[in-house]
């Protein structure tokens, strides 16, 4: 299989991650592209030019990063240990999208940055900073009752917070206001899926 990705994509970074997480490496090929430049191995599996892509053995695509972790977890001995069991799939699957609800906001005020500085919006962007301060006070909430055992929602929790660290770093100081937060992720962000993931540094 190939998995196409680029290395600041969050949403790329939770596939990879549960590539290394299931010992996968053997089975997966990383193929970094930048969709900005039209690459023909992107277009040719997925014509919305999106990452992550994940190209199976039948060459068949699977795309949305979500549908990919489950697929990817759906292989090996151990199939289904991301992803949880009876209740816990839900509760599992609502932890997944509500941190990739968060990355949504900080992805949006990073394409807003990127326009011109007089055809930025501040309301735009202080909504998006709202929406996301409340998104971490309640994940601040839950760090404590994290299960031991990591499974994709959270995942999801560790990419959407090493996104914060690059794209908002001068925004919000989420580590003294969600202490609770701060100090899973602290123990989180050493496995070695999500070490060996980590984005550049700006």
């Amino acid at each position: 299989m190939q998995l196409i990705y680029s290395p600041t994509s969050p949403y790329a970074r939770k596939t990879r991650a549960v590539v290394i997480e299931k010992n996968l490496q053997d089975q997966v090929e990383f193929l970094n592209l930048s969709p900005g430049d039209n690459p023909k191995a992107l277009l040719d599996a997925n014509a919305l030019n999106r990452i992550p892509t994940l190209i199976r053995d039948d060459g068949k695509p699977l795309i949305d990063s979500p549908f990919i972790c489950e697929y990817l977890d759906s292989l090996g001995a151990d199939a289904g240990r991301l992803t949880g069991h009876g209740d816990a799939v839900w509760e599992i699957r609502h932890l997944h999208a509500f941190a990739d609800g968060i990355i949504d906001s900080i992805f949006a005020i990073a394409m807003e940055r990127r326009r011109d500085a007089g055809e930025q919006s501040p309301a735009y962007i202080q909504k998006q900073l709202e929406r996301i301060g409340r998104g971490l006070n309640t994940l601040n909430g839950q760090a404590a009752g994290f299960s031991s055992e990591p499974d994709l929602g959270q995942f999801a929790v560790g990419c959407t917070l090493g996104y914060m660290d690059i794209r908002l770093q001068n925004d919000l100081d989420w580590r003294a206001t969600c202490p609770n937060l701060a100090t899973w992720y602290a123990a989180f962000s050493k496995r070695p899926a999500m070490a060996e993931t980590a984005p550049p540094a700006p």
